[in-house]
């Protein structure tokens, strides 16, 4: 629903462009043409052809499109502050309007004076000749309208409107995404690029208003933190869409990533504690702490709600005792055996399956359902086998790391996730699962003494929680850092609803095969 909403208001928009367009004389179509669109507007506003180029360059790119932008609704009179921020945040509806409006016309009529001149020459007029008549109308404009503002100025306005316009869409509409790895395949691939709404679950109020625009947490080309926490706000959501519904495709901030090392952050910080122990880590790494809205963001399904019971069996998820949600695009790993003519890797690329050599005739391939029997169907195929945990066998880095649990990513549970309201017993079996939350996301002091549990100074026997918590997992199952090595994600890490892809690169590809095509504006269930 949303993506046909978002899809009907960028046709609405792209409709009134086109009129806008054909005001100026030039054909609609030109207006709705990336880039294309750009160098016509450049042409008619005496911009350099550079300016164009930089439209592929990211962060620059964004200034540069409104600059043109901009510029071009000028020349439609439309100067006013509110104007612009109109033409930007709500470009659906202003942009009809005066496409249909009698009234608004391109450049005062000057073109089509100027126009009616450079045909007395009796001769067919040409695209090249039009855009110069278009570029002097527009120079005439500039004379006989000055704007009260220098150049300079003209482009510090440009740049902090579009840095305005673009932090707040970020923040509270839409927000792109790039898949850096395999832990939703093949329900999402490496190189999806993804709009993500802010507005389906309510936009949060930024808990650090203070960053650097365009950056997360890490300055640009100079490294170091990208935001102040001179100013921190409490978590506040404005009001969503819906609610989080089960099976939802979600990017969130990581739990887990509160502490980072910053010279090895492809492993959380926890992990690297257990593994290396304390000391080591504080020795070898630079450690750095980040508040919520800074941590790293990651994209998992949504496979448990609050108040859900939760538990994994030989590898099949279930949710309140009855088998949970399989993407039919999820995959598992085999150890597949083959004759000694083996496998044809390049084959297996080229269909988008991860294979890894593990010993002649023995091979590691992530399959999904569909792909492990048709893997299986091949003639040099041997055997084949899931490649399971087994029951009992505890597997480093599982939630929620204690030896009273032997857990493995193929076999957990059962526990039940925390909703807003729940009470849970303080003692040795429940800490383990819910001491982390209590403690780090609802920023409790809880103490064990000799006589007891005390809270926040006050001896108890339980805590009542005051967030709902989610369990996320990637479809992917064996090659996804998930909520089974940090546990539950917060209500107030939750960043937005994963709608559609926009764009997906394979960097393995060749010419035009690095763009998956079939993937352009697919939606995400």
């Amino acid at each position: 629903m949303t993506l046909t909403i978002f899809i009907l208001l960028t046709l609405i928009a792209a409709y009134g462009f086109w009129l806008l367009f054909e005001k100026a004389g030039r054909q609609g179509w030109e207006g709705i043409v990336p880039f294309y669109s750009q160098w016509v507007q450049a042409r008619i506003l005496g911009k350099p052809a550079w300016h164009v180029a930089l439209l592929v360059v990211p962060i620059v790119n964004v200034f540069v499109f409104y600059n043109l932008y901009l510029d071009f609704i000028h020349c439609f009179g439309k100067r006013r502050f509110w104007e612009n921020c109109a033409a930007v945040l709500v470009p659906f509806i202003v942009l009809p309007l005066w496409g249909r409006d009698k009234n608004v016309k391109f450049l005062n009529g000057l073109y089509t004076k100027n126009l009616k001149a450079g045909k007395t020459d009796g001769k067919e007029l040409t695209k090249a000749h039009e855009l110069t008549i278009l570029h002097d109308s527009y120079q005439e404009y500039r004379t006989k309208y000055p704007y009260k503002k220098s150049m300079v100025r003209e482009w510090a306005d440009a740049i902090v409107f579009a840095t305005v316009a673009a932090t707040l869409i970020r923040g509270f509409l839409l927000e792109a995404f790039m898949i850096p790895s395999g832990s939703m395949q093949q329900s999402l691939l490496i190189g999806d690029y993804l709009f993500v709404s802010k507005l389906n679950y309510g936009p949060r109020v930024p808990n650090t208003p203070i960053a650097f625009p365009f950056a997360h947490h890490t300055m640009p080309l100079f490294g170091g933190k990208a935001f102040s926490e001179l100013i921190e706000l409490p978590y506040k959501r404005l009001p969503g869409f819906q609610e989080i519904k089960r099976n939802d495709v979600i990017v969130f901030n990581a739990p887990a990533g509160d502490t980072v090392a910053v010279e090895n952050q492809d492993i959380p910080y926890y992990d690297l504690v257990r593994m290396m122990g304390r000391d080591a880590v504080h020795q070898q790494f630079t450690i750095q702490t980040r508040p919520v809205d800074k941590r790293e963001h990651l994209i998992k399904r949504c496979v448990g709600m609050p108040g859900d019971k939760i538990s994994m069996q030989e590898g099949v998820l279930f949710v309140n005792d009855q088998p949970g949600f399989v993407a039919p695009e999820s995959q598992m790993d085999y150890m597949v055996a083959t004759d000694e003519a083996g496998i044809d890797e390049q084959r297996l690329k080229d269909m988008g399956i991860e294979a890894a050599l593990v010993q002649p005739g023995l091979y590691k391939i992530f399959l999904t359902p569909s792909q492990a029997s048709m893997v299986k169907s091949w003639s040099n195929v041997k055997a084949m086998q899931m490649n399971l945990e087994k029951p009992g066998v505890a597997q480093v880095n599982t939630f929620p790391n204690d030896p009273q649990y032997q857990w493995n990513y193929d076999n957990f549970g059962p526990f039940v996730i925390p909703r807003k309201g729940m009470t849970v017993p303080l003692n040795a079996q429940s800490l383990p699962l819910y001491g982390r939350a209590i403690q780090v996301y609802e920023h409790n002091l809880l103490e064990k003494k000799a006589d007891g549990y005390y809270l926040n100074g006050h001896k108890t026997n339980s805590y009542t929680f005051n967030m709902d918590y989610y369990w996320m997992m990637g479809d992917n199952r064996h090659n996804s850092l998930d909520a089974r090595d940090w546990g539950f994600v917060p209500e107030d890490h939750i960043v937005g609803k994963a709608l559609f892809t926009w764009m997906s690169w394979n960097a393995d590809g060749r010419g035009l095969s690095k763009v998956r095509w079939n993937r352009i504006f697919k939606g995400i269930h």
